[in-house]
């Protein structure tokens, strides 16, 4: 990738809003192909986080699934049955 940096920070791309513009199919393409996250600066400490659809619907149902603690603890049993 020419454009933008990895941050050694985070482990996600970084890039401007201009040169997200300029290269957007570029940046888009990174992001699905490699499951990237690319955060976009917008100056005075705002910005914006881009995933692909694959990793949203990850945190979704990852959110779902702890959003109770009935299914919580379904996980915490399935997960501890798994280590036995």
């Amino acid at each position: 990738m020419t454009h933008g940096f990895k941050s050694k920070t985070t482990d996600m791309l970084t890039t401007t809003l201009s040169d997200f513009q300029k290269h957007m199919k570029m940046y888009l393409d990174t992001i699905v192909k490699n499951n990237e996250v690319l955060t976009i600066n917008r100056g005075n400490e705002s910005g914006v986080v881009i995933i692909s659809l694959a990793e949203y619907n990850s945190l979704k149902a990852t959110w779902h699934e702890l959003s109770s603690k009935l299914n919580e603890s379904r996980l915490d049993s399935a997960i501890e049955k798994l280590g036995k």
